[in-house]
């Protein structure tokens, strides 16, 4: 058989995961959290189970849920999203992904994509016959160059990817992010595939700028997000995708054929807990106190901290520590002192090598406190 991906073999994160649970270390790789989801949530879909919620949901989602977005959209952005014809459940963010750029790429269509990426955004493309233009963020800000972006596009560029907050640096796009993003699609006509699955984790008072604050991008945009990132339960894959009309009725032709519908219970839980807008809106203070308790913790460590204004990752020098490659270390470092983690260069094709690995702080306190133990005793302050 010939392969559609040829180029792609397992993922880093079920490398190390694997390797991890081999060696039974401290799994800082895999972006998950170790604690408890919230228990109202649990409780609303037991409920929802009990009482029969049980079959199909419609195809675009249970309304009541895409109601309760439509308002938690409305109350963070001040923006008023039609649930009926602009929000689509998904089972997972990642899903979402892939259908938005399903839905619109054809056979030779090129799509800028900002590396380090997440892992999904090139085979997505290119089993959809595109092409992925990659630009590489500016080492070490990880910030977009817009000269760049401009140099790079063609008559055959169709869209751009973006991912804010960003995975695995921690990123976030910015006022001046925006004003050229505003020029520039609207300058050569493109799409936007947004990626906004950690909408809530973003720190130091700092906005969330989503696609659906400004509405020329929006009205360009497949907006994407995620359930699991905000109330820490990964394993429900369960997500959506916001879009204009259009887009929307394209995004559910591909959408229709491929899952068709999610996990119902979830869908009537989610729709009643997502009324507590106190609870979206206390998940930033949350995580920002695990990643200051994380840093400081690594204070007791030589390792040299990137900044993190969002996600639920940190990143960390180590080049001054070791001379192995940021893959070896981090096999090193999983095997022999049993903490594991993951080298930034599996998030480029070409496995750029800046001397950086991404720590997940989304674990119990606990959790990041027998790993850092075991990190002091090799690299003590």
């Amino acid at each position: 058989m010939e392969s559609k991906l040829p180029n792609v073999g397992t993922t880093i994160f079920t490398v190390m995961s694997a390797l991890a649970t081999e060696h039974k270390a401290i799994n800082l790789s895999q972006g998950f959290p170790d604690f408890d989801m919230p228990e109202a949530l649990v409780r609303l879909t037991s409920e929802a189970m009990q009482k029969g919620f049980n079959q199909y949901s419609p195809m675009a989602g249970w309304m009541p849920l895409r109601e309760s977005i439509a308002a938690k959209i409305h109350d963070l952005h001040g923006v008023s999203v039609n649930p009926d014809t602009e929000i689509t459940i998904t089972p997972g963010g990642t899903y979402a992904i892939y259908t938005a750029f399903t839905a619109v790429l054809r056979p030779g269509d090129e799509v800028i994509v900002f590396e380090p990426a997440y892992d999904s955004y090139i085979p997505n493309i290119e089993v959809n016959g595109a092409v992925a233009v990659r630009i590489s963020l500016d080492f070490p800000t990880y910030r977009i160059n817009w000269d760049e972006v401009r140099a790079r596009i063609t008559p055959r560029t169709r869209m751009i990817a973006l991912n804010t907050p960003h995975n695995p640096t921690g990123s976030i796009l910015r006022d001046d992010d925006i004003e050229q993003l505003r020029q520039i699609v609207q300058e050569y006509d493109l799409l936007i595939m947004s990626d906004e699955v950690y909408e809530h984790l973003i720190y130091d008072g700092e906005p969330h700028r989503s696609m659906l604050r400004y509405e020329d991008l929006r009205q360009r945009a497949f907006v994407c997000f995620s359930f699991g990132k905000a109330y820490h339960c990964t394993g429900w894959k369960m997500g959506y995708c916001v879009a204009p009309p259009a887009f929307t009725v394209e995004f559910r032709k591909i959408h229709q054929f491929n899952c068709f519908s999610c996990f119902t219970p979830a869908q009537v839980g989610l729709a009643e807990h997502l009324k507590d807008s106190a609870e979206y809106r206390s998940i930033a203070g949350f995580y920002e106190g695990k990643r200051n308790y994380f840093a400081k913790l690594m204070e007791q460590t030589r390792f040299k901290p990137l900044p993190s204004y969002g996600s639920y990752f940190q990143l960390y020098y180590f080049d001054h520590l070791s001379e192995k490659s940021d893959k070896d270390f981090s096999i090193w470092l999983t095997k022999e002192h049993k903490v594991a983690c993951i080298p930034v260069s599996a998030f480029y094709q070409e496995a750029t090598d800046n001397g950086v690995v991404r720590f997940c702080f989304a674990k119990k306190e606990e959790t990041l406190e027998r790993a850092v133990e075991r990190l002091v005793k090799v690299f003590p302050a």
